[in-house]
């Protein structure tokens, strides 16, 4: 009996899927739930898991576009108890990227660790495997008695090096889905919204005393490492339930408002930025954000992200600090009204009871859609902010 493989819906917005890259040969026998292949899609890139156990049959070559509910392969379903006829080893399935370096070097991929999922071979692996080769021994030319040198001959005039004689080397390479996405998505938000930025700056000593302190006891007891996303995170939670236009959206001519926060957190992947959502943030507390964002992050830099983790959001909160970014205006993730910009923390000289100290200091930037917050709620946003981070207390006590 076969079992049709179909794509599966996707969520909110997301019509049609690329085949990015079999995990399974054709012909070869899959467990029910096994990763078949992977799928890109304008968000993220996803594994699609075989319905059924049995041999599998290929559909569709990679790189081709299918639409939501397309059939992709067939699994054929055998008896649990015949024995697999034994088969040649297959050949790993590479990308085309791995497959051009290994062709292009002449090397066997099955003697090349590989670390990618599954084991599968990524660029970095071979790169790597080609740096560690050791280089060809230089054949010695037989000995032959030196020739007596001519005399010196007057210097010649340095002459500039020739040109090329082709074009200057340039690459083309076709853009991502998920890239593609992020472009149209950064493109329209500029079109469609009024976009507005404001901007203050944060004593961070409290927050960093704080989390010194204690860092060692709550990863004892929660398993994770107090990390600076969490308090960013409840403290735009309790400032978004006093400035509810900047946690809502604009559709059409109505205003939709959110009772709850959902949070959008951006990581920086190898493939592109993509923005894991906390559903009901404002349930949570320090810790359980703490663990959720981690989830989040090692799921989204592993490719492990579920279709539900990257729809809903309501507010997004993102962090340039982390590469070094002083300061910026984040744009916003539409049809978000807000998103808010950490930045990062530097010691500096500032006036505190009239007396100079030097503290640690990050600025913080928020980008709004000027259509439906006002100035004054945004600056007074980014203050409650403020107050709650310079004295974290009031993130426990909510004041």
């Amino acid at each position: 009996m076969s079992v049709q493989v179909e794509i599966p819906g996707m969520g909110e917005s997301v019509s049609e899927v690329i085949l990015l890259e079999w995990l399974k040969g054709d012909g070869e026998r899959v467990e029910q739930d096994e990763p078949l292949c992977v799928l890109e899609t304008d968000k993220a890139n996803v594994d699609l898991p075989s319905p059924a156990g049995g041999t599998l049959k290929h559909l569709q070559p990679i790189d081709t576009t299918l639409a939501i509910g397309a059939v992709v392969a067939e699994i054929e379903e055998t008896e649990e108890s015949a024995a697999p006829v034994p088969a040649s080893q297959p050949e790993p399935v590479l990308s085309p990227a791995v497959r051009r370096l290994v062709e292009e070097h002449e090397l066997e991929p099955a003697a090349i660790e590989g670390t990618g999922k599954d084991g599968r071979l990524t660029k970095k692996d071979v790169l790597a495997h080609i740096e560690a080769l050791p280089a060809p021994e230089p054949t010695q030319p037989p000995s032959v008695p030196e020739p007596t040198p001519p005399p010196p001959a007057p210097a010649a005039p340095i002459k500039p090096p020739p040109a090329p004689a082709g074009p200057d080397p340039i690459r083309r390479e076709p853009m991502s889905r998920l890239r593609q996405r992020i472009a149209e998505h950064l493109v329209a938000a500029q079109h469609n919204a009024a976009m507005l930025t404001t901007f203050n700056e944060i004593d961070m000593s409290g927050v960093m005393q704080l989390r010194a302190k204690y860092k060692e006891r709550f990863a004892q007891v929660h398993g994770a490492s107090l990390g600076l996303m969490s308090f960013f995170s409840r403290a735009a939670v309790l400032a978004l339930g006093e400035f509810p236009s900047i946690n809502a959206q604009i559709d059409g001519t109505h205003i939709v408002y959110h009772d709850f926060v959902n949070l959008g957190i951006a990581v920086s992947t190898q493939r592109g930025l993509v923005v894991p959502v906390l559903h009901h943030a404002e349930q949570m507390s320090i810790a359980q954000l703490e663990s959720h964002i981690k989830r989040l992050a090692l799921s989204a830099r592993d490719n492990k992200l579920a279709m539900a983790e990257l729809s809903g959001g309501t507010f997004t909160i993102t962090n340039g600090g982390i590469f070094g970014s002083l300061l910026s205006t984040p744009i916003l993730n539409a049809p978000q009204s807000g998103i808010l910009g950490m930045h990062a923390i530097q010691e500096r000289p500032v006036a505190v009871e009239g007396q100079v100290a030097i503290r640690q200091m990050m600025y913080v930037a928020l980008s709004y859609d000027h259509r439906l917050v006002d100035g004054q709620q945004s600056v007074s946003f980014l203050v409650r902010i403020k107050e709650l981070l310079e004295d974290p207390a009031r993130l426990m006590l909510e004041v």
